[in-house]
Formats: structure tokens, sequence, C-alpha cells
């Protein structure tokens, strides 16, 4: 009785509002694990295709950071075509790992959140997923902070007063009127990318893959011009040699990969929208490289330009740009607005594709009842302005080593996921099971959480731990150092191989016994239970061509808790 006038009061009838739209029939556990969000992309709205992918790269290629990355390892000692080596090799490598993750998602039609399910448990994976939310939510605002820098920039080539915009906040703030406002425009005008669905976000990065790139040939350009050369750092040698020199191009390979951490392990958001797996492999695969070194080169001319023009080396381009609006002249405005404005487009792609997609996604699967990717990326960027991200850049040094130790987490979860998928499962996946919260389900595991992946989670971070503690500034022996050097690829191998190991030794369910990808039979599953669909005849086939392990099968059916 109590109940019923629960489930009655306007309470309950204003939590029905705020429900997402979800399929009829599910459990209250699977509305835990499901919405149109988190279901498996049915044909209609797989609309990338390779030149998408192709756009979306070379957008995201062209931005600040990137711009800056071989600053820190010519400043090291690196001569500037070693530096911009370590770029093609770091992002060639880069580009490899995301093809490994991007091909589940394009396969199975799956986002990061569900794909770390067969790996981690059904709720197992909810903590790799809070992990990425949470760190997308802080670059969002960092990002939109830089972002409001081109703000700032664009407003100051149009009314050059802005400049001395009164000061009316206290100095325990940490910033001032004038950042805050630039930074607070950025936000709000990006705040309508975020309501478009991701599959047709896409033209966002066409437009910006044309704007942007032409805009940083035209800053090449103009600089080149105005220090009548390209500058002294190309003629630069490097100042390190031997075992120095190694290290510090293994360094710049280390930096390039970390940086893209976050995407190795969150593409499977995208590349879920592809039309057929083909489309998310070479387009990717070329293109990172390419782009992201491309970017790298024009920022190492320009800064090394701007020695001759102001007699010391500027890697940021924002600050660059504010040297030449010092000059005054109305063509150094109008030059500046532009390229500001392309920036500007730069980091609203990048904050995009980067962190509110991504944030939004994995805030889906934190609670699908009530989310959706729409809602998750405005959350994401509350916080990201509630967070005030000035303060993180205020201590440039302590947020790059967390940032630095971030991608030994990551590291971590892609071992797992990329040696479930490829080595242990070899590309056979249940999709329906993923949705499924029952205890004979093969992604259930233990209370739905796999001790497996966990295990290598953890092991992957351990080898990472002492070096860390090096960074940071403690005394730790040297072998130690040498490995954390190398913290993704510790962390993705030792990771991986424990995966593997724990699962040789202790079986999982619903694997195969040779190579059996089966996204192509998936169009759009009823996941409610006792719902018929393809599934039940995608199953049958796979068992009847013996195919999976019968043995792991049958421990599925006869519904015993995995320990």
């Amino acid at each position: 009785m109590v109940m019923e006038k629960v489930r009655a009061s306007k309470v309950a009838h204003f939590v029905e509002k705020l429900a997402v739209d979800n399929e009829d029939g599910l459990t209250n556990a699977q509305l835990m694990l499901t919405n149109f969000d988190l279901k498996p992309v049915e044909p209609q709205r797989r609309q990338w295709g390779p030149w998408n992918f192709v756009g979306f790269w070379i957008a995201d290629s062209f931005n600040i950071n990137t711009w800056m990355i071989s600053s820190t390892m010519i400043v090291n000692g690196l001569s500037w075509w070693q530096s911009w080596l370590c770029v093609w090799i770091g992002y060639a490598i880069a580009g490899c790992f995301i093809c490994l993750t991007g091909r589940i998602g394009a396969t199975y039609h799956i986002s990061f959140p569900v794909v770390g399910r067969a790996s981690f448990g059904i709720w197992g994976t909810l903590w790799p997923v809070f992990n990425r939310a949470a760190m997308a939510c802080i670059w969002y605002g960092v990002q939109a902070w830089i972002g409001g820098t081109c703000v700032y920039l664009m407003i100051r080539s149009i009314w050059p007063s802005f400049e001395d915009l009164p000061n009316s906040m206290p100095e325990s703030s940490g910033t001032n009127t004038r950042d805050y406002v630039s930074f607070f425009l950025f936000w709000l005008l990006s705040l309508p990318a975020i309501w478009f669905p991701v599959h047709k976000i896409r033209h966002l990065f066409t437009v910006k893959a044309y704007v942007v790139p032409t805009a940083g040939v035209a800053f090449f350009i103009w600089a080149i011009r105005k220090a009548d050369g390209i500058g002294p750092i190309v003629r630069q040698p490097n100042t390190i040699h031997g075992s120095a020199l190694g290290w510090g191009m293994i360094n710049g390979i280390m930096s390039s990969i970390a940086n893209f951490a976050t995407l190795i392990v969150n593409d499977p958001d995208f590349a879920r929208f592809a039309r057929k797996p083909k489309d998310a492999l070479w387009s990717q695969l070329i293109t990172i490289p390419i782009g992201f070194a491309i970017t790298s080169f024009i920022g190492i001319i320009v800064s090394s330009s701007s020695i001759v023009i102001y007699n010391e080396p500027i890697w940021n381009p924002l600050d660059l740009l504010s040297n030449f609006l010092d000059e005054g002249t109305r063509g150094n405005r109008a030059g500046v607005f532009f390229i500001a404005l392309a920036f500007a487009l730069a980091q609203l792609g990048t904050n995009i594709a980067a962190n509110s997609v991504s944030a939004g996604t994995d805030m889906t699967a934190l609670l699908p009842r009530f989310l959706n990717i729409r809602r998750g990326g405005y959350i994401c960027a509350i916080v990201g302005l509630a967070m005030c991200p000035w303060h993180l850049l205020s201590s440039s040094n302590s947020f790059t080593t967390y940032l630095s130790s971030y991608s030994v987490f990551l590291s971590s979860i892609a071992g797992v996921i990329i040696c479930d998928y490829y080595w242990v499962r070899k590309g056979y996946l249940q999709i329906r099971e993923l949705y499924s919260a029952r205890e004979g389900s093969p992604y259930f595991y233990w209370w739905g959480f796999s001790w497996r992946g966990y295990t290598a989670y953890i092991c992957g971070i351990l080898i990472n731990v002492v070096g860390f503690a090096g960074a940071i500034g403690r005394e730790v022996p040297m072998g130690a150092q040498y490995i954390y050097r190398l913290n993704f690829f510790a962390g993705f191998i030792v990771s991986s191989l424990t995966y593997y190991l724990l699962c040789r030794f202790f079986p999982i369910p619903a694997t195969s016994d040779r190579w059996m990808e089966v996204g192509d039979e998936i169009i759009d599953p009823a996941l409610a239970y006792g719902a018929a669909d393809d599934y039940d005849a995608e199953r049958g086939q796979g068992a009847e061509y013996g195919k999976r392990s019968d043995s792991n099968e049958d421990d599925a059916l006869r519904h015993k808790k995995d320990f």
C-alpha cells in the first residue's frame, strides 16, 4: 500500500519525467545498464565514412597542445628534427592503439563503457568509466580556459581597450575580470555544440578540418615573413649526447603517446558510428601521425621565427599573437582576429571530441536511466566551469605530473580491454549479454566484477608506482625511474600479460577458439529478457561451427557464478 502511494506521488511522477526513453520490458537492473545512447548503434546512425574520420583527426590535430608538444623536447636538449621524429614515432604508435580499440566499436557498434564490461564485468566497468569521466570534466575546463584566451585575443583585436578592463574580482580568486569574462564567453558559446547527436557532430569536424589548418598555414607564412626567414632553431644542434640523447628521445615519444592516452581508450565512442570496420582503420592509422606531425612542425618553425622577431622563443602561439597585437597596426589586428577565431574553433572541436562526448558517454553508463550523452555533456560543461581551471594551470608542473600519472591508469585499462578482445576472446562478443545483469551472464563474473580484469589493471599501475614517486621528487632506485619513463608501455604490457595468463589458468566463458567477429549480424537487438531477436541465431551459429569453447559456454548456461 505504501509503495503504491509512493509510485503515485508527485515526486515519482517527476522522477519518471526525468527518465530518458528506453526499451519496454527492461528490468530495474537492465535500466541501470542501457538506454538509447548505450545500445549498439543501429544502421541508420552509422554515418561515419573514412573521410569523416580523416576530417575528424585533421581537425583534432590542429590544437594548441600539439602546436607546443615539441617545445619541451627542444628545451631539454633535442634538435628540432629529433623532436619532430619523436612526434612522428609517438603518434604513429598512438594511431596503432587507436585502431585496436576503435575496431571493437566499429565492429560491434558499442561505446567504451560497454566494451569494458566484457573484461571488467557488468558492474566492474563503472570504475574505469568514472575514472575517464572525471578526467574528461577536468580537461573540459582546462581546454575551455585556453579557448577563453582565444576569445580574449579576438575581443582585444576589435576593442584594444579590453586589455585594460577594470578588475572587480578579489586577488584570492586567482584570476581577473578580463580573463574570466573571456573564459565564460567561450564556455557559453560552446554549449550549443553539445546539443547535437554524435553521428551529426561530424559536420563540425569537417568545417574545422578546412578552417583551422588554413589559419595555421597562414600563421606559419606570416611569422616567416615577419622574421625574413625560419629562424635559428632549425640550425640549432642537439645539446645532449649518448644515453642522455637516447632517453631524451624516448621521453619525447612517450609524451606524444601520453598526450593521446585519453583518445586511445575512448575511440570506440566515435568508431561505433562507422559504416563498416574498414572505414575506421586506414583513415585513422594514416591521418593521425601525418596530421599531428604537420601541426608540430608548424609550431617549431613559427617559434623559431619568433626568436628573430622578439629575441626569445615563444612556444605558445597565443602569446605570440598577443605580441603581434602589441604592435598596434590594423593589419595585425585583423590577422590576429581571424587566426584566434580559428584557434577558438580548434579548442571547441577538441573539447567536444576528447571531453564532452567522452564524459557524456561515460556518465550515460554511470546513470543510464536518467542520463544520455547530451545531458552528460552539459554536466561535464558545468563541472568544467565550477572547477576553476585557472588554478590547475597556475601550477603547471604539478598538473603536468598528474597528467603523466593519468596515462598510467589509462594504459592499464587499454591493456586489459585489448588483450581481452584480441587474444582471449579472439573478437567474439555476445552483445546482448553485455546488457544483462543476470547471474548466468558470461560477463557477470563475481557479482558483476571480474577479479581477473582488476588484478591485471592494478598490476599495470603498480609497475609504475615507484617511478611516479621519483617523478614528484622522492628518492627512488634508478631502475624504477627507467621503467617509469616507459610508463605507458610498462602499464600496457604488464596489464595485458597478467590478464592473458589469468584467463589461461582460470578460463572465462564466451570465448572463441579462433577469430570470430559477429558484429555484422547486429541490427537493433532487443535487450529485454525473453525478447526474440537475431542475437539468438548468432549465438546458435557460434556453437554450430564450434568456434567457441563449449565447456565455457556450458558454464555460463548452468548459471554458475564465476569465481
